[in-house]
């Protein structure tokens, strides 16, 4: 009773029966028969096994869960990139030993001082849960439920790709097979031992959605295959981060659950198809216009389009946004 007892398989990567490739992690999982992908066994310290998951877009993460097939990995970090995996910044540490492997301390408090810390924790080793690791991204930030209005958060649980690097085996593996912390081989038979050094995990499952800054509910493929928000609000871009060209008169906001910041449409009068936004106007009208018209036409001029241009008069009979409105002078 208690006792576990490890069965030996041949691992071969020709074989589609023998084979434990990395889509074994995003297969749909049977309880009955549990796919697993197996790192290339080796006895070189420290052994370090890197997992990049690239999401094709922006994303906002709940949560990221990895489920092992044998034992817990004793040192493993969450990395993200927010820019398609050109640079990385920490996510989340593990370890029985934080300080020695990460060079961080233990169980660091988060307050709105540093939100946007990666900790690194030994909770992992004390889990109900046998064999998993689950890392919830706003769990004891204290900003999570005011979500929508934290900029702070909101850029924390952004990425475009996830990185898991195992950096340790558990101590018991480590025990198991005559290791040290400082890599002292008590056994002859080395290829035994390489044989069993190896990262087995069953599943890596990440949680999130589109991060389409509140202006969208779904995201759908464009022409290329790649997904986008399917963007609303007169807003625009692949994470509707921008407004739709002429829908200037006031800037970009994320959606909220009070308003929905919609993009407004430049009053141009119907005398020019393109505008730009001016900051110093905006807030000289009381925020609540920006927008100055770009190359008027039909003879008018000014920011809106609003008056006719020298050498012009108005048609007094004609509204402003007729394309008569201005008149040349009679000589």
């Amino acid at each position: 009773m208690g006792m576990t007892e490890e069965v030996c398989n041949i691992c071969d990567a020709t074989s589609k029966t023998r084979s434990h490739p990395a889509s074994h992690l995003t297969d749909l999982n049977n309880l009955q028969n549990v796919t697993c992908w197996l790192s290339e066994p080796s006895i070189e310290y420290p052994h370090n096994v890197t997992l990049t998951l690239s999401l094709g877009k922006k994303y906002e993460l709940t949560y990221i869960s990895v489920q092992f097939c044998n034992r817990l990995a004793d040192s493993m970090a969450f990395y993200k990139s927010v820019d398609f995996g050109k640079t990385w910044m920490p996510f989340q540490f593990y370890s029985t030993e934080c300080q020695k492997i990460y060079s961080r301390s233990p169980n660091v408090k988060i307050g709105k001082h540093n939100e946007q810390e990666a900790l690194c924790t030994n909770t992992h080793a004390l889990t109900s849960v046998p064999n998993r690791i689950a890392f919830a991204t706003l769990e004891g930030r204290p900003s999570a439920f005011e979500f929508e209005h934290s900029p702070i958060l909101q850029d924390w649980v952004t990425a475009t790709d996830i990185r898991v690097i195992f950096n340790r085996l558990s101590h018991d593996q480590a025990e198991l097979y005559g290791l040290t912390s400082d890599i002292g081989v008590n056994i002859t038979d080395m290829d035994k031992l390489k044989q069993r050094y190896y990262y087995s995990v069953g599943e890596l499952a990440v949680g999130g959605r589109c991060k389409c800054n509140g202006h969208a509910s779904r995201c759908i493929l464009d022409k290329t295959g790649n997904y986008i928000c399917d963007c609303k609000h007169n807003t625009a871009g692949a994470d509707c981060e921008r407004c739709k060209t002429f829908h200037l008169d006031r800037p970009w906001g994320r959606a909220t659950s009070e308003n929905a910041n919609h993009c407004v449409a430049c009053n141009c009068n119907l005398h020019a198809k393109r505008c730009r936004f001016n900051m110093e106007l905006y807030r000289l009208s009381g925020n609540k216009s920006g927008g100055v018209c770009i190359n008027c036409r039909h003879n008018t001029a000014g920011r809106n389009c609003h008056y006719c241009k020298p050498g012009f008069f108005r048609d007094l009979t004609k509204s402003i946004t007729h394309r008569k409105a201005c008149k040349g002078t009679f000589i």
